[in-house]
């Protein structure tokens, strides 16, 4: 299977800030992106879009945020942060903090991270060298997409076991094509679902179901979240790979979100039980793309698309 990734000093620095002030006025306006608060109830998955356009999932407030970070310059070498926990603690100025998830922006090379503590979230741009720099939330360019039909925010027992459904209602986001995906359950009788929201944000859709058949189980299952996933185009036809808890890699038809209300993934690998994908990227070499992994309970799987 192939998957288709004196003065001149001034003069200078005049330039470069308007080209900032430009480049970010621009975002702003073609984007929709008014300024204002950002009361984030909590930081999911993460994903840079365009023009230093950070899309970032509230699951708590079924919510996906388009945030201007008026990022600017370029990453000043390769980064190799020691306790990167600690450090962010240290700069909200909190004994503890839970990383939620890390873009970097491909326009600059700058890492930032999204973290929860004291009950909120929050968002900071980590340097090369460890210096952490929290993003003022008072006031920046931003807009907000609202979730259809979220699970509700409350505990459920399913079996042995007690969840809140809501927490799992982003568990991916990605940007291509003008639309931003987002993967997670949902309220509907089958709650495994991605949903498709124009960028900049004025319609949805209602999303889809995903269906899968779960080697491992023996079974059909629609109930569970995508963990992580990535767009790809197989066989000229955009697509979606997909990983689910318990590891299966699955292919899911993007043109049919919106079209049908349930789609039928093909499992095109099963990589191991007892394991949940963390993040996965699209990378070339040599003229091949491959998908790296990183898992919880294994190693970083490197995956040839050939």
């Amino acid at each position: 299977m192939r998957l288709p990734v004196f003065g001149h000093v001034a003069f200078a620095t005049v330039i470069a800030a308007c080209l900032f002030v430009c480049e970010n006025g621009h975002s702003a306006e073609v984007y929709g992106l008014d300024p204002g608060p950002v009361e984030l109830q909590s930081v999911g998955p993460m994903t840079f879009g365009p023009s230093n356009v950070l899309f970032v999932g509230d699951p708590k407030a079924a919510k996906v945020y388009a945030i201007n970070t008026e990022d600017s310059g370029k990453s000043s070498g390769q980064y190799k942060v020691d306790d990167v926990g600690a450090k962010v603690a240290e700069a909200f100025g909190v004994a503890e903090v839970t990383i939620a998830d890390m873009a970097v922006n491909p326009e600059t090379g700058h890492a930032f991270v999204g973290l929860n503590a004291g009950g909120k979230g929050h968002l900071a741009r980590v340097a090369p060298d460890g210096t952490v720099t929290p993003l003022n939330l008072d006031k920046i360019g931003h807009a907000f997409a609202v979730l259809p039909n979220p699970p509700e925010d409350k505990e459920i027992k399913r079996g042995r076991r007690s969840m809140n459904p809501r927490t799992q209602c982003i568990t991916d986001v990605a940007y291509t094509d003008g639309k931003v995906l987002v993967a997670g359950l949902t309220a509907d009788e089958s709650p495994s679902g991605v949903r498709e929201f124009d960028f900049p944000f004025r319609d949805s859709s209602e999303g889809m179901s995903v269906e899968i058949y779960h080697a491992a189980h023996g079974r059909e299952e629609d109930y569970a979240a995508i963990q992580a996933f990535v767009p790809f185009n197989i066989g000229g036809e955009p697509s979606l790979l997909a990983g689910y808890t318990c590891t299966p890699l699955v292919k899911i038809p993007v043109a049919r979100i919106g079209e049908t209300q349930k789609v039928k993934g093909t499992t095109v690998a099963e990589l191991g039980n007892r394991n949940r994908p963390l993040d996965m990227i699209v990378y070339s070499k040599d003229g091949t793309q491959y998908l790296l992994m990183a898992n919880s309970a294994r190693g970083v799987m490197k995956i040839s698309t050939d």
